[in-house]
């Protein structure tokens, strides 16, 4: 049986690719969405939908320019999950 030690280890590291792979794109929004913000309050614009296309465009050109390397990170985790694979059964 696979301790629970392993099992921890694989959801940390599965977390923290997690954590990794969203924060460009989280940031992105986050930076817009201020901008937005701060440009209605100055404006004195109050449209609750004036953020949704920036951002969605702004999160596009971050998949765009982060997207290789979002993948990679993914990959990388898969392909320690599958290569270890053998070990995790062989715990039992």
């Amino acid at each position: 049986m696979i301790s629970q030690g392993v099992v921890l280890d694989i959801a940390r590291d599965t977390i923290y690719t997690i954590i990794i792979v969203s924060a460009p794109l989280l940031l992105i929004s986050l930076i817009i969405g201020l901008l937005v913000s701060i440009f209605q309050t100055v404006t004195s614009i109050q449209e609750q939908t004036l953020t949704f296309v920036p951002k969605i465009i702004g999160v596009f050109l971050g998949i765009i320019i982060f997207g290789s390397w979002m993948l990679d990170k993914m990959t990388g985790l898969m392909t320690n999950l599958w290569s270890n694979f053998g070990y995790y059964l062989s715990l039992g």
